[in-house]
């Protein structure tokens, strides 16, 4: 089963997220769909993947800011943003579909802080309070990416959002870090936003579900990702000076702890 493809100027998230993309096109399709004009707000892109495999395979993607509700074992899940990578194991034939909130975007969803959810994955009913199993089903049972799409959302019609003015005010934020390879440290975010350290912990806390410093130092880690995907030869040492990072060394310890592996033997394997 092909997924659909995303029309021109669709919302892509962040691709360098999928770490070996090479191995990764080889096993599994992925592709992401625009939400609908009613959840674009909210709803950053709507992701697919679907997979038909001889063996099984393991496909570890860097944590984001952001809340993801996935299509699971019968159930639509709520993956809160976890500190440590995230690896999935998939074997046989099947597929899942997700929807990739925007940072602050599952707040009005949610009514109450989101750092409750972090580091955990709970069942959607559980937080949202409508029963998530014929959604998850359709979804789950679907030979469409747009019915798959269609589905998700009719569950979070069911859920309804409350109006929630500060959701741009985070996203903007979160945009911001991901955007300004300048921006090394929480206090030149909470600068930019015109607001105290303290200020920007809390709302970061009730809306994005971590603190601000954990979103910079991630959005540094994607960064090198990303250069690394090149395939090129890189020097890291200048790289690093770049990202804003101590040294090489400081660079090689963050991105190791993230990927799994020193950034230059992740480029040559990647």
């Amino acid at each position: 089963m092909a997924p659909v493809s995303s029309p021109p100027g669709s919302p892509a998230g962040k691709p360098d997220a999928i770490l070996h993309p090479s191995e990764a096109a080889r096993r599994i399709d992925v592709d992401r769909m625009p939400a609908s004009s009613r959840w674009a707000r909210l709803v950053d892109y709507h992701w697919y993947v679907g997979w038909a495999l001889d063996e099984p395979y393991e496909q570890q993607v860097v944590p984001q800011p952001r809340i993801h509700v996935a299509a699971e074992h019968g159930r639509l899940l709520v993956h809160g943003i976890s500190r440590v990578p995230f690896r999935r194991r998939l074997d046989g034939t099947g597929h899942t579909l997700g929807a990739a909130f925007f940072p602050g975007g599952f707040r009005p969803l949610l009514r109450g802080p989101v750092s409750g959810l972090a580091g955990r994955v709970v069942p959607a009913a559980e937080v949202l309070g409508v029963d998530d199993r014929p959604a998850a089903r359709a979804i789950l049972d679907a030979a469409d990416v747009n019915a798959m799409a269609t589905a998700m959302e009719g569950y979070l019609d069911e859920v309804g959002a409350d109006p929630d003015p500060a959701v741009d005010e985070v996203r903007a934020l979160v945009a911001l870090a991901e955007d300004d390879r300048t921006l090394i440290r929480a206090e030149q975010l909470a600068e930019r936003g015109s607001m105290s350290l303290r200020s920007l912990q809390r709302l970061f806390g009730e809306y994005v579900g971590i603190g601000p410093k954990w979103v910079v130092a991630r959005c540094r880690i994607l960064d090198a990702a990303a250069v690394a995907h090149r395939g090129d030869p890189v020097d890291w040492a200048a790289l690093a000076a770049d990202l804003g990072f101590a040294d090489q060394a400081h660079l090689t310890r963050a991105f190791t702890r993230v990927v799994g592996t020193p950034p230059e033997t992740y480029r040559k394997e990647a």
